[in-house]
């Protein structure tokens, strides 16, 4: 228990270095709800430790809610109804549908009540800022660690969460871009999206496997994909070089077994300190940048028990 609440200040104390020299925002119940994109993987339960924190450091009250799974875009939406229906001061959104929340994000704006986006942005200039991780260059990073594995030729493929959310879609691109400028010997030859579930990105890694006898390696794009490829591999007893995105205890054994070659790994504590930070920053009137930058880190054998790193890792 000791050495959680290590890593979480760690994380914090990452998430603060770029962010305000203290608390300093009090208010008679500042209610400050979040929606998240789910809660059944353990990113999000890192971002809510992180939300949870800065509201107790900011004495403000927030909530933290998600569907059971990221495929379910119309109960988020509810969600996002009943927690605005409360009149709340601010409200962070982590959309699950970059598009479909447009109508309810407006009648907050509407209300005066700042949005601040996490995670997965909007299509939209509505949020006043955005706590994400740079996913376009932690999937270009990827690619990079992938092309150096492979020898810098050969077949790869792609298995990602979705094409409707700001991570899945710059996640896949950030991928996809970085092999078509820099590595001419390398040909993505499957993108495939399997929901963030396990299960049916097993099956998906199964199919491309067996379409294309020579490829050397996939890149799961979060931790529900990385996993499914993993699995998939396994099934299909085929060895080849696996890159993940995202921590939690299958990839982190998987990384030190040697059956995934390494992970890019964010800063969800910090992802959801900030979000929080930026929404009383916009209560009090400051200005913010549009992107808030989380960090992200690679990690794998080498360096998974380096503290730096230890610290923005979650189960």
């Amino acid at each position: 228990m000791n050495s959680k609440r290590k890593l979480v200040s760690m994380a914090i104390g990452l998430a603060l270095s770029a962010g305000l020299a203290g608390p300093g925002y009090a208010a008679e119940e500042t209610y400050i709800p979040l929606i998240s994109k789910g809660f059944q993987h353990q990113f999000w339960q890192a971002v809510k430790a992180g939300a949870e924190q800065a509201g107790k450091d900011y004495k403000v009250k927030v909530t933290f809610e998600g569907p059971e799974t990221e495929a379910m875009v119309d109960k988020q939406i509810d969600m996002l109804s009943a927690a605005l229906a409360k009149k709340p001061k601010a409200i962070g959104f982590a959309a699950l549908d970059s598009k479909a929340a447009i109508p309810l994000l407006k009648k907050a704006q509407a209300a005066k009540i700042p949005v601040v986006a996490f995670d997965s942005g909007v299509d939209s200039d509505i949020p006043v800022t955005t706590a994400t991780t740079d996913n376009l260059a932690a999937a270009g990073l990827a690619a990079d660690k992938m092309a150096e594995l492979i020898g810098k030729a050969g077949e790869v493929a792609v298995v990602v969460h979705d094409q409707t959310s700001r991570t899945g879609i710059d996640r896949r691109d950030g991928f996809l871009n970085r092999m078509k400028s820099t590595y001419p010997n390398i040909k993505v030859v499957s993108v495939q999206y399997g929901g963030g579930d396990q299960l049916k990105s097993t099956e998906i890694t199964k199919s491309i496997l067996q379409a294309n006898p020579n490829i050397k390696g996939i890149f799961g794009g979060n931790e529900g994909s990385a996993i499914g490829v993993l699995n998939g591999a396994k099934e299909m007893k085929r060895k080849i070089v696996i890159i993940g995105y995202d921590s939690g205890k299958q990839q982190k054994a998987a990384i030190a077994d040697g059956s995934m070659a390494g992970a890019i790994t964010q800063n969800p504590v910090g992802i959801g300190y900030k979000t929080v930070e930026a929404a009383v920053k916009a209560l009090k009137g400051e200005k913010l940048p549009k992107i808030i930058d989380t960090g992200f880190f690679w990690y794998d054998k080498t360096n998974i028990k380096d503290p730096k790193i230890a610290a923005v890792l979650y189960d």
